[in-house]
């Protein structure tokens, strides 16, 4: 479940491995570059934590976000 909070909405996800985790953040990546929205994100090992927020629109949650986070949750159900 993605959390808003600070004008950003957050998740955090768990894979087996460090090989899952930069797959998934490649797929992610791929989404994104079409969308022209790129996430703020950080990554050790099998953790990943995505924040999304828009920049032009003063660094606050906006459609845009939306629309990746529920694009970011496809993928998870893939």
């Amino acid at each position: 479940m993605w959390i808003e909070e600070n004008n950003s909405l957050k998740k955090k996800f768990k894979f087996k491995d460090f090989s899952e985790a930069f797959a998934f953040m490649t797929r992610v990546a791929l989404i994104a570059e079409k969308m022209d929205h790129h996430p703020l994100w950080t990554n050790v090992y099998n953790e990943l934590e995505i924040t999304l927020n828009t920049h032009s629109a003063g660094d606050t949650v906006t459609e845009k976000d939306r629309k990746l986070a529920a694009e970011i949750d496809k993928l998870v159900a893939e």
